[in-house]
């Protein structure tokens, strides 16, 4: 009876999932030409507003770490993870404040409806926009796969049913409703799904905290059992100076890389959703960061004992909250592990049909309706959605750090052609490529190495390298060509 208590809140969140994701599949019809239909089903018309902008940036960088991996390891080190985390409370800003306006008025000028189109515009390099195109394939599968671990653990562990099933129920509903409703659906779920995190986080913190009896016993227990528990680099000096540093790199600034939120970018409706976007998430990260990560770090005095971090939210969850609200709270962390592979779904898919299929066949003349687009759209992101379950059928621990790992891999191949390709009139297809290649390659050669230099994650040294390339690349090809310059800083 208590497993079907937790089950009836998670069945009822998914039938709503579902009706969103066919409204969104009555409105990606309604275009009439096949230009239409991409940018309906990639970018949902560009007509987000403030609130929904916020939402679907935010849930969309949420994930399996911030509601699973992260907490964990918090669970494991204490409050200098916490401060690790909110690090991550400018992203919303950052991202909207740096990329937002200008990235908007370029990306209507050249039609751009994914980030590789914006690139092509940028550079008109080919080579680029498949390199491009390869990143986003393997680093988004590396990322969906913790995800889809992540999610069939914690339905695995709150509700006792095998780790298949959580699998199965996840898979089948992520992928569905993201290849039935697109970019439209995928934006309505995660403003939803931003709700049910917000609520699910302040009920757990509430219990974790009433269960420890108040946080001045919960700190004073902590403190009986590690005093470094309360410190800034945890046990053992598990959490370096140079890493805390480097992590501003990490998920601070670098989070401008990210494709699954500069997409974002690319769908609002005017200036003032940007400016409501923007305060709106940065609130709503550093909520939500807070929450999560102190019922991790709180966790250890209530429930000492669990041995395997990705492991201590769901436990938690179980042994504070009543059948009926563990299933309530399951929804939460689903909601943020959805929401960030809908997104990276729909832009794995738009960079085989928009940027690589779309792209040739208009070159080419060749004949391309919103119907055989459609049907394109929808085996595509089929597909590579059953490749990533398939992966997930043996998974690996430590969630957190593969997710770190594509986070990494991202922002070296996009973090420099994005940025300097808005503000910087020398950057041209030269500098992308180097910067592009020498980015992931130094990143590649340091993680596999384990290669820390100075102490700092390897994300720091990829990041100067890649700059370095991108200069030296631009001052040895040749300047973009007038028209580009006209499109990226007419009137200026």
């Amino acid at each position: 009876m208590s497993n079907m208590n937790m089950i009836l809140p998670l069945v009822i969140y998914l039938v709503l999932v579902f009706a969103v994701a066919v409204w969104g599949k009555r409105a990606a019809a309604k275009p009439s030409d096949a230009k239409g239909f991409l940018e309906e089903y990639f970018i949902g018309g560009r007509s987000m507003g403030g609130f929904v902008l916020a939402m679907a940036l935010i849930t969309t960088y949420t994930s399996a770490s911030s509601f699973v991996g992260g907490p964990g390891v918090a669970y494991k080190l204490g409050l200098g993870w916490i401060l690790l985390a909110m690090i991550q409370v400018p992203t919303a800003f950052l991202t909207l404040g740096v990329l937002g306006k200008k990235f908007a008025i370029v990306s209507r000028k050249v039609n751009a409806v994914t980030i590789t189109e914006y690139l092509r515009a940028r550079y008109k390099n080919e080579l680029v926009v498949v390199l491009a195109s390869l990143a986003i394939l393997v680093f988004f599968m590396a990322s969906m796969l913790a995800q889809f671990i992540g999610g069939a653990r914690l339905f695995q562990t709150v509700t006792g049913y095998p780790y298949l099933v959580g699998l199965i129920i996840f898979g089948i509903t992520v992928v569905i409703y993201t290849t039935v409703g697109g970019f439209r659906a995928v934006v309505i779920t995660d403003t939803i799904q931003g709700c049910v995190m917000i609520c699910a986080s302040v009920a757990l913190l509430f219990a974790v905290v009433n269960a420890g009896g108040g946080m001045e016993r919960i700190m004073a227990v902590l403190r009986e059992t590690d005093p470094a528990l309360l410190t800034p680099t945890g046990p053992g000096n598990a959490i370096p100076r140079p890493f805390i540093l480097s992590f501003w790199v990490l998920v601070g600034f670098a989070v401008l890389g990210l494709p699954q939120t500069t997409q974002k970018c690319l769908g609002f409706r005017d200036a003032r959703s940007m400016n409501n976007g923007m305060i709106i998430g940065t609130f709503v990260v550093g909520f939500l960061m807070l929450t999560m990560h102190l019922v991790g770090a709180l966790g250890r005095a209530v429930l000492p004992g669990i041995e395997v971090g990705d492991l201590a939210v769901p436990t938690i969850t179980v042994k504070l909250l009543s059948p009926f609200w563990a299933g309530v709270f399951i929804a939460g962390p689903l909601a943020a592990i959805m929401s960030t592979v809908d997104s990276m779904l729909i832009i794995s898919s738009a960079a085989i049909v928009k940027d690589l299929y779309h792209h040739h066949a208009v070159k080419k003349n060749l004949p391309v309706t919103p119907e055989k687009l459609g049907r394109m759209s929808l085996v595509v992101t089929a597909v590579i959605g059953v490749i990533v379950f398939l992966a997930a059928l043996r998974p690996p621990s430590l969630l957190v750090w593969i997710n770190l790992f594509a986070f990494g891999g991202l922002e070296a191949v996009f973090f420099w052609p994005t940025v300097l390709g808005l503000y910087w009139k020398r950057a041209n297809a030269t500098g992308a490529l180097l910067s592009m290649a020498v980015g992931c390659g130094t990143f590649f050669w340091l993680m596999i190495g384990k290669i820390q230099i100075g102490g700092t994650h390897q994300i720091v040294p990829t990041i100067a390298v890649a700059l370095a390339a991108f200069i030296l690349g631009s001052y040895i090809g040749k300047k973009p060509d007038d028209e580009t310059l006209a499109a990226f800083w007419g009137g200026e």
